[in-house]
């Protein structure tokens, strides 16, 4: 009953959130629109503003402070939940012959639901490329020059860190702290009852991570849910969606239809259940990463309701959904796919096969260094354009414009990277016989 009321307060949340930004919205274009910008410059320090920005030193930001001080409540446990997570999982799971087939499943449902994401996106943005729709003009908007493009292959070296203190000094090296988990929980496994004081550490910090996490949750999300979507769309400007509204309409197009359909079929052929009630419970990890914006900041709720409502155990949900969060970004990739050939458009370059599937692997790659926090997608995607040799002057116009309108995709696709990850640990756990058919059903 308490799970179907957060659920429900949650999605309370989310439709007030979406009512009241949309109306600020309105207010904002209305109130500029008629000489009235030092009245709407009010309203936004008293509730939308940065304060951390530059001169925002006399502004409120009540909402603001509000969604922000919740994600920090949960980004700070990002990092222990991670390690602790896996070292337990890897723990649980003596039979080092199942450990390895949990490893090899994990990793290639996460490589073939990515690449049949990346074709999907192929095939729609070079349909909408060859019907002429992304050939627009774009006015108005100030030239940035990407700092993030290097060569993809750089995410592997990222992979094993040279320091041990650093990998767990930031939320952004989260790939390192599962390296570095899969290794200290697959050698306290070897050593076979040796080590006992470590691994009860672990599982007494992860309990408090678990009830933190359900105070929190429980207590502040469906506030913290409306402050952030409010801020959000409130701030969200109309001037730069107009020449992008192709690429907006597409985008969302290919992640809602993936998100709906694609993880339900998922369910339905390669776990062999019932896609419906994976829906209904899945739908408050969604909106909670909607909301948020941020893989990392879901992850706490991801796994207790995978373990808890879906029927996966423990010690697979433990390895597969912290891997998932820095590995598995299907929703980024598709994103990046679809805005690569709006910008290539955009800029005049010409796109064939060939080309879409080489976006497509730098997509994929470049997606999974992408860092679990909010805005990150489009950042990297210079990574895609600067390897495409897309870089002309009207190429970083088009980029700068997807950076401006880009937040509220950003926020679908995390609603799509957190579903994709439970999606694949019922898989894998059924696979293994460590999935409970009645607590899915129930």
């Amino acid at each position: 009953m308490k799970k179907n009321q957060l659920a429900r307060n949650m999605f309370i949340g989310m439709i007030c959130g979406l009512v009241v930004g949309g109306s600020f919205l309105f207010l904002r274009e209305n109130l500029l629109a008629n000489g009235n910008a030092s009245l709407w410059a009010t309203i936004n320090n008293l509730l939308f503003q940065d304060i951390s920005q530059e001169g925002a030193t006399q502004a409120v930001g009540l909402l603001y402070i509000v969604g922000q001080l919740f994600v920090n409540a949960l980004q700070i446990i990002i990092v222990p939940m991670v390690f602790t997570s896996i070292v337990i999982a890897m723990c649980r799971i003596t039979d080092t012959k199942k450990l390895g087939r949990i490893s090899y499943k994990t990793i290639g449902i996460f490589a073939l639901t990515g690449v049949i994401g990346i074709i999907f996106a192929g095939i729609i943005g070079m349909t909408v490329y060859e019907m002429g729709l992304f050939n627009v003009s774009i006015d108005g908007v100030a030239a940035q020059a990407g700092t993030t493009g290097s060569n993809p292959l750089n995410i592997f070296l990222g992979i094993i860190p040279n320091n041990l203190m650093t990998a767990f000094s930031s939320n952004g090296k989260v790939l390192s702290v599962v390296f570095i988990a899969v290794v200290i929980g697959f050698c306290i496994n070897v050593l076979d009852g040796k080590v006992t004081i470590l691994k009860k550490i672990c599982e007494e910090v992860n309990e408090i991570i678990t009830t933190f996490l359900t105070f929190v949750v429980t207590k502040f999300g469906p506030i913290a849910i409306f402050a952030l979507l409010t801020r959000t769309f409130a701030i969200y400007g109309i001037e730069h969606l107009r020449p992008a509204l192709t690429y907006v309409v597409t985008t969302v197009f290919c992640l809602l239809a993936y998100l709906i359909f694609g993880y339900a079929i998922y369910i339905a052929t390669m776990a062999k259940l019932n896609p419906i009630p994976y829906l209904k419970k899945i739908t408050k990890v969604s909106v909670f990463g909607f909301s948020t914006s941020s893989s990392a900041a879901t992850l706490p709720m991801n796994i207790q309701t995978t373990v808890e409502e879906l029927g996966v155990q423990d010690e697979v949900a433990s390895f597969v959904l912290p891997l998932g969060m820095t590995v598995n970004m299907n929703g980024t990739a598709i994103m990046q796919v679809i805005a690569t050939i709006f910008i290539a458009a955009c800029a005049g370059y010409e796109i064939n096969f060939i080309s879409i599937m080489v976006i497509g692997l730098l997509a994929l790659i470049a997606s999974v260094g992408t860092p679990a926090a909010p805005g990150a997608g489009a950042v990297i995607l210079f990574t895609v354009l600067s390897g495409m040799g897309f870089t002309n002057d009207a190429a970083i116009l088009a980029y700068s414009l997807i950076l401006a309108i880009n937040r509220p995709i950003e926020m679908l696709v995390t609603s799509l990277n957190v579903v994709g990850d439970s999606t694949t640990a019922i898989i894998v756990s059924k696979s293994e016989n460590m999935f409970d058919e009645s607590i899915y059903n129930a």
